[in-house]
């Protein structure tokens, strides 16, 4: 494609790109570029938050470039302090290579597997000797270095700032030379690493590479980064009924962003659903519906999209159960019980993990047996015949006696 045209593609739904005019010139003049993204493996899931990065690699993997996929097996053991208030614990080997085979599975959802080439940074990190860190680390200063926001804040704050959390960026950096990557993306959260692999490049005598940066994604509750540990994500391997409705969860104001980062859905289509929106011609659940069922199609397929619309309108819209509810069989015999406690029961059914989970789940008003809330967490019940139990809005049991 000509290099004009891949441009305004590659700029679609960015934030900053530094430089273009560099980007262009590559695009002229190698034709073929080396893109570069790294991700350390810290948790198991990835969710559409760390989609919308991997929907731009995708975009240029379908427009002939190569992408790496660098998976921070070496850099997750310090962690990147990048947004962090405190500096982070280690995980285990073992905890980082499960995770990191999870991530891979995932990314190729949205990657071509064909197309993208997976590398681990502990190759070339884990056999760097002292003397070759101690270059490497010449070439930034610790004042450049407090200029970083979350850096400045600790220190203003007089929290602790570990010395090994200074080389992460350099060690990220470092991955950019042992590339040579002639693009590098992350979000905006990245620009400090992304510029630093800039200048890095720079002193081991390359061509810098180009730093593009994707934006942050709210998650469910529309105001944080989505996040699992903040529990308003939405995971790419999620079953679709769940992932379809969460995303019918979010707030009308993200309806917009999450057409433009989340779908393949054209800018003018999205303005106009935008426009109706602010003018009340275009309902916030319609909008929501077409986002979901997008985007469930996207990772499953259209009629697992259909089923789930289907049910979600079934058990919201007209206020009726599922038509498929998994059951469970309680064996009263073997608990030689004549009556199960009700905090007990969500966490054999596996509606709760655990019975604290359970108990604050009867607290807060999200439990139901037989369609009637319950409220009382010393709840004896006595089974006959079938019974269902629900949690929230969207779990359901059929719950039988054995």
């Amino acid at each position: 494609m000509d290099p004009e045209k891949q441009l305004g593609l590659i700029k679609k739904n960015t934030v900053e790109i530094i430089q273009e005019d560099e980007l262009l010139e590559k695009l002229k003049s190698k034709g073929s570029l080396k893109v570069k993204f790294g991700v350390d493996p810290t948790t198991p899931d990835i969710h559409l938050g760390h989609s919308v990065v991997l929907l731009k690699l995708r975009c240029l993997q379908d427009l002939g470039h190569k992408v790496i996929l660098l998976i921070g097996d070496f850099t997750a053991r310090i962690g990147d302090p990048s947004g962090r208030t405190k500096t982070r614990k280690p995980l285990a080997s073992e905890e980082i290579l499960l995770n990191a085979r999870t991530y891979r599975q995932q990314a190729f959802k949205i990657l071509d597997a064909a197309k993208t080439e997976v590398l681990f940074n502990s190759k070339w990190l884990s056999k760097l000797s002292f003397s070759r860190v101690l270059k490497l680390a010449s070439h930034y200063t610790v004042a450049r270095m407090l200029e970083r926001d979350d850096f400045n804040i600790r220190y203003q704050r007089k929290y602790p700032i570990g010395l090994h959390e200074f080389i992460y960026p350099l060690m990220q950096a470092y991955d950019s030379v042992v590339l040579d990557s002639d693009v590098e993306l992350g979000g905006t959260d990245q620009k400090f690493n992304l510029l630093l692999g800039r200048q890095i490049q720079k002193s081991y005598g390359q061509t810098p590479q180009v730093m593009i940066t994707m934006p942050i994604l709210e998650g469910t509750d529309g105001s944080q980064k989505m996040s699992k540990s903040l529990g308003n994500y939405i995971g790419i391997t999620e079953v679709p009924h769940e992932m379809y409705g969460k995303l019918m969860s979010i707030p009308d104001e993200l309806i917009g962003k999450y057409f433009r980062l989340l779908t393949f859905l054209n800018s003018e289509e999205i303005n106009l659903k935008e426009r109706q929106l602010k003018e009340g011609k275009l309902h916030p659940k319609k909008a929501k519906e077409e986002l979901a069922e997008r985007i469930v199609s996207f990772y499953y397929d259209s009629s697992s999209a259909k089923a789930v619309k289907e049910r979600f309108q079934t058990v919201f819209g007209e206020k009726k159960l599922p038509h498929e509810i998994p059951s469970y069989a309680v064996d009263m015999d073997k608990l030689k019980e004549d009556n199960i406690w009700i905090v007990k029961l969500l966490q054999l059914t596996g509606l709760a993990e655990t019975r604290s989970q359970a108990r604050r789940l009867i607290e807060q008003g999200g439990v139901k047996w037989d369609e009637e809330k319950v409220k009382d967490i010393n709840l004896e019940i006595s089974l006959a015949n079938e019974h269902i139990l629900q949690v929230g809005k969207r779990k359901f049991m059929r719950v039988v006696k054995k």
